[in-house]
């Protein structure tokens, strides 16, 4: 399949090789991959904000061409919604190492 190399120019994390922890962005590109591939229950396992940031960036682009009422509101709330995934999702992830 064409989406089967992509894991061989995967960048690595900084944090994590420096340090060892993963960072709040760990898992983004692996659940990406994942989604190319049509994996859609392992990519949320691998990063549950996935869907929610191309839904945000999909509405952004969206935005970029058609105004509508009440975008700017919709867009933070998009952004405050993935920050929550991202810090919960980050916190489980962690405590299960400790």
């Amino acid at each position: 399949m064409i989406f089967e190399g992509l894991e061989d120019y995967m960048l690595t994390c900084t944090n994590k090789q420096i340090f060892g922890v993963e960072c709040l962005g760990c898992g983004t590109q692996r659940a990406a991959a994942l989604l190319f591939k049509g994996e859609f229950i392992a990519a949320f396992k691998m990063y549950p904000a996935i869907y929610t940031i191309i839904l945000l960036l999909a509405l952004v682009v969206f935005n970029l061409f058609v105004k509508f009422k009440y975008d700017y509101k919709i867009k933070m709330g998009l952004l405050f919604l993935n920050i929550a995934i991202i810090v919960v999702s980050y916190a489980i992830k962690m405590s299960k190492y400790m």
